[in-house]
């Protein structure tokens, strides 16, 4: 990843620096908030972290950034004194407090990297999947997934996107030919249009890959026990094999917005007789 730190602290640059350069990123570095947000408007960064010293507010550096950039680069917000809820309310995606904790650098790029290629993934309009049978088309699911990632910017609301698809996708194509995962895939889908509630909007966001967004949980589990209650109710999905002898993985996956966090998984593996939990 191309990463650049604003930071006036030479000593806090350096340590994150040799970090992330260990890594294999590509870091450069700027001391001068004004002179970075010029650069960000000439070149691209996948993940940005600054320190608003002298500032007490984050928030105009982050505007500054967001309205400089074309692309949409994860932010990290470095600071002795703000803490994530603070942060994220600045409209940054996650928090590194000072002095540093450099351990906790590889989960942040590996968050920074799973929301950056989604942002592209989903916004990418050279392949939609139309609106079918109580499904909306990942166009319009677009549309709702920049509105949620706006008011992570704007008021620090947190949004869960719960996925839910066929991991092993490839391999039945390869395996059984395309009827095969067209027949598994459709299954799924009519599932979980039964499955959800009305109040639930799902949408097609990938080949055999089904996406529902979760906003403004009543409470803090609320998108753990969804994803879980899901899960387990793929359990009775017993026709979703065209083959004798091949196999279905289905993938449930929690992630939050806009941190990029992936709070679960679970892999349920069925064949034509039975079906079974196996992560």
């Amino acid at each position: 990843m191309k990463i650049l730190v604003i930071d006036r602290d030479t000593l806090s640059t350096q340590l994150i620096r040799s970090k992330l350069e260990a890594m294999g990123h590509i870091v450069e570095e700027e001391t001068v908030k004004n002179n970075a947000i010029e650069k960000l408007g000439r070149e691209e960064f996948d993940t940005i972290f600054f320190d608003p010293t002298p500032l007490n507010n984050a928030r105009p550096v982050v505007l500054g950034i967001r309205r400089s950039v074309r692309n949409y680069p994860y932010i990290v917000l470095l600071s002795q004194s703000i803490g994530m809820t603070e942060a994220l309310k600045s409209g940054t995606n996650n928090l590194l407090p000072k002095p540093l904790d450099t351990s906790h650098l590889a989960t942040m790029l590996d968050n920074a990297e799973r929301l950056t290629s989604l942002i592209k993934r989903i916004g990418d309009e050279s392949e939609d999947f139309p609106s079918a049978g109580g499904v909306i088309a990942k166009s319009a699911f677009n549309q709702l997934f920049l509105s949620a990632i706006d008011r992570a910017d704007r008021y620090g609301e947190q949004s869960f996107l719960l996925f839910i698809g066929i991991k092993n996708h490839k391999d039945i194509l390869d395996m059984d030919g395309p009827y095969a995962i067209e027949y598994s895939s459709a299954k799924l889908s009519q599932y979980l249009v039964r499955l959800r509630r009305q109040s639930d909007v799902i949408a097609q966001t990938g080949k055999s890959e089904y996406c529902l967004i979760l906003q403004r949980p009543v409470y803090e589990t609320e998108p753990m026990e969804a994803a879980n209650r899901f899960a387990e109710a793929l359990g009775g999905l017993d026709d979703i094999c065209s083959s004798e002898n091949g196999s279905v993985e289905v993938a449930v996956t929690l992630l939050d917005l806009p941190v990029g966090t992936k709070h679960v998984e679970h892999i349920i593996t069925f064949n034509k007789k039975d079906a079974q939990e196996t992560g």
